[in-house]
């Protein structure tokens, strides 16, 4: 589970906005004025169905996290 969605920097957040690119959806509305968070590490699982490939995009590390936990609920 990527930990973007406790993490008070979401709305804001470049890799959060990148990483739902590339889910295809966009859930959480962006703000104009991006932050780059810094030392981060995504995680991409590759998952077979059938004939499909599927991606998963997690961010798994990142030293600009600050805890508000639930703060994705409020969005």
């Amino acid at each position: 589970m990527c930990i973007c969605i406790n993490c008070k920097h979401i709305v804001k957040c470049k890799i959060y906005k990148f990483i739902e690119q590339q889910h295809n959806k966009q859930s959480i509305k962006q703000i104009s004025n991006h932050f780059v968070p810094v030392n981060t590490i995504i995680i991409v699982n590759i998952n077979k169905k059938d004939l499909n490939t599927y991606l998963e995009w997690d961010l798994q590390e990142c030293s600009s996290f600050v805890e508000k936990p639930g703060n994705w609920l409020t969005l």
